[in-house]
């Protein structure tokens, strides 16, 4: 059963495998860069409010599972997520004191999809939804108030 999470008017679970490589895809994540890169990760992300369900580093990609709320959106997260991991990697490995301008660790661009309901399970709701909304008013008229 899907674990749900709330907002001020929202329920929600929206789960998002994502993958993304280092520029020329290099094979560049591996030793120290890939242990501070995890920690880096859960860090940023525990600042959006984002859950890593999973994730993995290989040498040259990122696969993570997150959990975002439908208040942010992935572009932005995915964008905070590697920009920040790519300046900690030119301070810390580079040895740069600033980011410049054009410097980026990661390539362009990522891939993302959505982890959620069997689309079978979805038309099943959306076409039982009328029958399911009439069954509740009818419970509803027949409770004492």
């Amino acid at each position: 059963m899907a674990e749900y999470r709330s907002l001020s008017h929202t329920k929600w679970d929206c789960k998002y495998p994502i993958v993304f490589i280092p520029k020329r895809r290099k094979k560049v994540i591996y030793g120290q860069i890939r242990r501070r890169l995890g920690e880096r990760f859960h860090e940023l992300a525990r600042h959006k409010d984002v859950e890593i369900i999973e994730g993995h580093l290989r040498p040259d990609h990122v696969h993570l599972c997150l959990r975002i709320a439908p208040k942010y959106a992935v572009s932005n997260v995915v964008g905070y997520l590697k920009g920040k991991s790519a300046m900690m990697i030119a301070r810390f490995f580079v040895g740069k004191e600033r980011n410049f301008t054009g410097e980026n660790f990661w390539a362009r661009g990522y891939f993302v999809s959505t982890v959620g309901l069997d689309e079978a399970t979805v038309i099943e709701y959306i076409r039982n939804q009328e029958a399911e909304e009439e069954r509740h008013e009818q419970l509803r008229l027949r409770m004492p108030l």
